[in-house]
């Protein structure tokens, strides 16, 4: 089932766009290596096989897994050669590139810099850090997203009537499709190997279509009742804040794992959490906001289904911290005052004194340089007149939080004339 032609790739629009470099390279049939980054099964090798396929190019793929320093040269060699004997380019595929040491990526070079052939090096870690330099800058980065769910169906649908898949032959139920979908996560290749042991489950037993209970034999997986745009997403979520709110980090493990395995995004999770982290706990722990935020840029630096390992550290990190809600209570209610209209002119010695002029108006007149004062705390008016006595900010006595809440006592008192 693997694509023959560009129109008849699955996702990846961004590239198959007229204009783009991989439209140029085909249909131009332009000298040009390429460094394709993305998750696995979302058209790499098949991109590689289109060039080759529809330039007219030799073919020699290279697995970085296996292949040395003498494998690279000689494929390279052999491609020269071809070069020489018929004028034929080649491209020269190499899998998993990220593996290959430094010496071996150099071993690419001179076929890159003379055009002895058109390298296609496909990765699924940041080339940033996995590609020496040389190699990168001679090479045009493309970057591939992860399948949608509907470009998964589609790819199941294609294998269910192409004469290269099941020709018809076995039908599919609607909620099998789903679950087939759900469990492909991105991945073609993966959707494309469950539907046929599903196929292969189905026909053993007599069947001429492939149901539910048929596709989770088939895989051993049992299907999670999760629709990513409805109820269960909402409850699921809703649940799993709950239990990190609750301090129960079992139960938000429970619900974490349950939207993993569903195919929920886990940049979705990983919002959520940097979200709970200021909200329910705030400066009672300082460091619940740092772990949530490494866990979404690990997300996004790693992908899943490593990067889960990543959601759980930083989801028992938030249950078992302890909370405060004072940080989202504080600026609500600050909120709400200036929706109310209570704002007020900002006092005049706060006000900008640096442009001419400003000083005759009486702009930082009074003003008290809080560096010049005993323990760095001027005693001056901040808020507006209107709002002098206004307190947003209620630090708890939980965690670290408690001590934040005698230092800002301290400071109030200093701040405001009544210590």
């Amino acid at each position: 089932m693997r694509p023959r032609t560009i129109e008849e790739l699955v996702g990846q629009q961004q590239l198959r766009a007229a204009g783009s470099p991989l439209r140029r390279l085909i249909e131009g049939d332009q000298s040009m290596s390429l460094l394709l980054w993305g998750p696995p099964g979302t058209g790499k090798t098949t991109i590689a096989a289109i060039v080759s396929q529809q330039t007219s190019r030799r073919f020699v793929e290279v697995s970085a897994v296996s292949a040395g320093v003498k494998e690279v040269r000689a494929a390279i060699d052999g491609a020269r050669a071809e070069l020489v004997r018929s004028g034929q380019e080649t491209v020269l595929f190499v899998d998993e590139v990220h593996r290959f040491s430094k010496a071996q990526q150099d071993a690419l070079l001179p076929g890159v810099e003379n055009r002895w052939v058109t390298l296609i090096a496909a990765t699924t870690e940041n080339p940033f850090f996995s590609v020496i330099s040389p190699l990168l800058s001679r090479s045009l980065l493309l970057r591939l997203q992860s399948l949608t769910d509907d470009d998964v169906a589609e790819v199941i649908d294609l294998a269910l009537v192409d004469e290269r898949g099941l020709a018809g032959a076995t039908g599919l139920d609607d909620d099998a499709r789903e679950h087939l979908v759900r469990l492909a996560g991105g991945d073609a290749r993966r959707a494309l190997t469950y539907l046929e042991a599903a196929a292969g489950a189905a026909a053993s037993n007599g069947l001429d279509a492939i149901d539910l209970g048929v596709a989770e034999t088939a895989v051993d997986q049992a299907a999670v009742r999760y629709d990513r745009q409805g109820d269960q997403h909402y409850d699921v979520i809703s649940a799993f804040i709950k239990s990190i709110r609750g301090s129960d980090p079992d139960a938000a493990l429970h619900y974490l794992a349950r939207m993993i395995e569903a195919g929920e995004d886990p940049r979705f999770i990983a919002r959520r959490l940097v979200v709970h982290a200021s909200e329910d706990i705030g400066l009672a722990d300082p460091t619940a906001l740092q772990a949530a935020v490494a866990a979404a840029q690990a997300v996004q630096l790693i992908g899943m289904p490593e990067a889960r390992i990543n959601l759980a550290q930083a989801t028992i990190h938030l249950a078992i911290a302890p909370k405060s809600n004072a940080v989202i209570v504080g600026i609500d209610a600050a909120i709400s005052d200036v929706k109310a209209g209570r704002i007020g002119l900002v006092p005049p010695h706060l006000r900008d004194a640096h442009y001419g002029g400003a000083k005759d108006l009486g702009h930082g007149k009074g003003y008290r340089y809080p560096h010049d004062e005993a323990f760095g705390v001027a005693e001056q008016q901040y808020l507006p007149d209107v709002l002098a006595d206004a307190s947003y900010y209620v630090p708890t006595s939980l965690g670290a939080e408690a001590g934040v809440k005698e230092r800002w006592e301290r400071i109030k008192r200093i701040v405001r004339g009544k210590g």
